[in-house]
């Protein structure tokens, strides 16, 4: 069909739905939750109908039934009975919607998609299973921010959004927060996050790099906060795009604080740990039945030597017999593995080093743990990595038996 496409406005206005079965009452309930009153006419009805509260006749269709009304709807399971009442709206310059024939009818209904104040209407060339499909991709494409709307808010209405971006591949950021890093007037990015996802952005967008790593500081925590309050003040859509997620971490506790004390409203969207992302994607389940009913995280970032009160509880940690999962500690992966040993965890326990996880470059490299630290660095494997030590390490590859 080709025609000329309107939203109507059925606000109080009287619709007949002629038809009782199950496509009258989507039509009808579709209809209600417009603000339509509408006018069901049908020997019999279902009884969702009955409970949609509208005016009902339980009788055959009559021409005088379409007196007042501004749309006609025939979804009965009879043709010449659908006939008739496109036929009725016709002499009184009705549009009617036919369910049976489309061509039939004077207008189409079409495959809707209703989102933050949008309305997407999709026709399909009067076919209603292309119109849906149509409409599901482009609900889709909305979801995960591959097609992305922005709208102009006041001023008032800055926020600030803590995104976690996964580990680093933009396929494994979570939908919502992909739409959100779609809708962003400013985007203040770490390292690892996902930044594949930056060149999808509209060029008015402000890209704020923070590029913190072990030897180099863009900016200072204490600048990263202050840039999140200045924009969310200046009444824009601030998100603060990190690597895994915010609370694992990557200091988004301060920057949520930092936001609270200022009055600026911040909210978070959680992110795959590389902690649990890394492991999995190398092939190493955390917990496994028989082997390993627990796992610890813990950053590596600290001096080993340090006593436990001051830092990590290495000692206590070598004892157990849970998974150890390392973040940031490849600089000292030797001391850690050599603290692990000295307090009783065998050096034959198996290891692994995932490097850059989930990325094209990707690497897994095995050996015990009193090996793995010089087999990093014979390979010239660094960060950023995720270290695994424990008897999962191995548990599914092919030759363990």
């Amino acid at each position: 069909m080709t025609g000329y496409p309107l939203l109507l406005d059925v606000t109080g206005r009287r619709i007949v739905v002629v038809g009782g079965g199950t496509v009258a009452t989507r039509r009808v309930r579709a209809l209600v939750d417009a603000g339509a009153s509408v006018v069901v006419i049908a020997p019999w009805l279902a009884p969702e109908i009955d409970a949609l509260d509208v005016e009902s006749h339980r009788r055959a269709f009559t021409e005088s039934d379409l007196d007042g009304a501004w749309l006609a709807v025939a979804c009965t399971d009879d043709r010449d009975v659908n006939a008739a009442v496109a036929a009725a709206a016709e002499h009184r310059h009705l549009f009617c919607v036919r369910s049976d024939a489309a061509p039939g009818g004077t207008a189409r209904t079409p495959a809707v998609l209703r989102r933050d104040g949008m309305t997407v209407a999709v026709t399909g060339g009067d076919d209603p299973r292309r119109a849906v499909a149509l409409r599901d991709a482009i609900s889709l494409a909305l979801d995960v921010g591959t097609l992305p709307t922005r709208r102009v808010r006041p001023a008032a209405a800055g926020s600030v959004v803590l995104v976690g971006g996964g580990p680093g591949d933009p396929d494994l950021i979570t939908i919502l927060g992909r739409r959100v890093v779609a809708s962003a007037d400013v985007v203040v990015v770490d390292r690892l996050a996902p930044r594949a996802l930056l060149a999808e952005l509209p060029e008015d967008v402000e890209v704020i790099d923070c590029g913190k790593s072990a030897h180099r500081h863009n900016l200072t925590q204490q600048q990263i906060n202050e840039v999140l309050i200045d924009r969310a003040r200046a009444g824009k859509r601030v998100v603060r795009l990190k690597g895994g997620d915010p609370f694992i971490f990557g200091r988004g506790g301060e920057e949520w604080l930092a936001c609270v004390a200022a009055g600026i409203p911040v909210t978070v969207v959680p992110g795959i740990t590389s902690a649990l992302a890394a492991p999995a994607l190398a092939g190493i389940p955390l917990t496994h039945r028989g082997i390993a009913a627990d796992f610890t995280v813990v950053s590596g970032h600290l001096d080993p030597g340090r006593p436990a009160d001051q830092g990590i509880d290495w000692p206590g940690l070598a004892a157990g017999g849970g998974t150890l999962v390392l973040l940031m500690a490849m600089e000292r992966l030797d001391l850690i593995s050599a603290e692990l040993i000295a307090h009783g965890r065998p050096a034959t326990t198996p290891a692994a080093v995932v490097h850059r996880a989930s990325l094209r470059d990707e690497r897994v490299l095995r050996a015990p743990l009193g090996e793995i630290a010089d087999t990093a660095r014979r390979e010239g494997v660094g960060a950023p990595a995720v270290v695994v030590i424990g008897d999962v390490v191995d548990v599914l590859l092919a030759d363990h038996a």
